[in-house]
């Protein structure tokens, strides 16, 4: 049986101020629905994500610690922290780890700046809401062999665009390799896409 993430709890202090917070990135309001004064519960979403996230009264309980662990996936960190910059979020400098793998707790072996050749998973930034919830992004542009099954998907008009962009530029390369253009490039774009969408050999 599929067991797929819904929905991340986070505890807030003041509800309409979260609201607000997550609705000025650009998330989509699923619902925001009371039941009384001790309940209400508000649903949103991150742009092309399939989990949501959910706060409200009476959602946890009271002295519930914040949530520091929440990480977004994007496919080009150096855009995802301008435009949060742009939505007047403070974040952090985009930092990789020295170990290559994952982040160290705190900031431990963070090194300055991207991953030299923006490895996938390797590159950083960190944002707080004003509750204190951390959240994380990670620029991830190919997936790992075996993380993806079932049908090649793209969750935004911003992810298919920088998957065709990847396709091109890796086209053009092989191209250059035959020495003519090619014209079956549909073909070797649609084969390139789920190849990398899947974490599969990629087309040479």
């Amino acid at each position: 049986m599929d067991m797929k993430l819904e929905v991340v709890v986070l505890p807030v202090a003041d509800v309409d101020r979260a609201k607000q917070f997550y609705l000025s990135l650009g998330w989509r309001l699923d619902a925001d629905v009371a039941t009384g004064e001790n309940f209400r519960v508000v649903q949103l979403t991150a742009p092309g994500s399939p989990c949501s996230i959910v706060f409200g009264v009476g959602v946890t309980d009271a002295g519930t610690p914040p949530v520091t662990g929440l990480h977004l996936a994007v496919t080009d960190i150096d855009v995802a922290r301008k435009e949060l910059r742009n939505a007047g979020v403070q974040v952090s400098d985009i930092f990789h780890d020295a170990g290559g793998v994952f982040h160290h707790a705190g900031d431990n072996a963070r090194i300055s700046g991207p991953h030299p050749v923006h490895q996938s998973y390797a590159s950083f930034a960190t944002f707080s809401d004003p509750d204190g919830n951390r959240w994380w992004l990670q620029e991830i542009t190919i997936r790992l062999p075996g993380r993806i099954e079932g049908p090649t998907s793209f969750s935004s008009v911003d992810d298919l665009a920088s998957a065709l962009r990847r396709a091109a530029d890796a086209h053009g390369e092989h191209e250059s390799r035959l020495g003519q253009d090619d014209p079956d490039w549909p073909d070797w774009y649609a084969h390139f896409m789920v190849a990398e969408y899947a974490g599969a050999e990629l087309p040479i």
